[in-house]
């Protein structure tokens, strides 16, 4: 005689278990990774938090390559900014960090820094919100001082001392 099987429900940390999920619990984990959420119940809080500063190590060298005069304005202590700067923020890509992050840094941004931003504002449509997109139209954008004119898919900047 074969003992039955319990089902699934029947299971603590199955999908559809009594418990919760191994997908909720993988969910948990993943938000105290990238986001600063409360680590889970069953693992060791000392190494998330090694495996944390890690992963956020990791986003700020894939931001400077993407943004490099944002993190060359912040010079030896780019991923300490970048990491009290995205501590508690998931990852949107790199694109879309360095641009939130330049962007919050309002008028306090570095001359260079504003100039990259204001191409990729002239260049790219970006709200905040949904993920960036080319711009079909002229545009005019000004940051810092910086003016970057977009005509016919090109970017040029105006005025301001280099």
């Amino acid at each position: 005689m074969t003992t039955p099987r319990p089902a699934a429900a029947d299971v603590p940390g199955q999908p559809g278990g009594s418990a919760r999920s191994l997908a909720d619990r993988q969910a948990e984990l993943v938000a105290a990774l990238t986001s600063g959420a409360r680590v889970p119940d069953g693992f060791d809080p000392r190494l998330v938090e090694v495996a944390r500063v890690a992963l956020l190590s990791k986003r700020a060298g894939e931001v400077a390559r993407v943004w490099p005069a944002l993190a060359a304005a912040h010079g030896r202590q780019w991923r300490q900014a970048f990491a009290g700067w995205a501590a508690a923020r998931p990852t949107r890509g790199s694109f879309r960090d360095g641009w939130d992050m330049a962007r919050s840094l309002g008028d306090a941004i570095p001359p260079d820094a504003a100039e990259e931003l204001a191409v990729r504002e002239a260049a790219w449509s970006y709200d905040g919100t949904s993920a960036p997109r080319p711009r079909r139209l002229p545009a005019i954008k000004r940051r810092g001082g910086r003016v970057a004119v977009q005509l016919a898919g090109r970017v040029r900047i105006l005025g301001g001392a280099r």
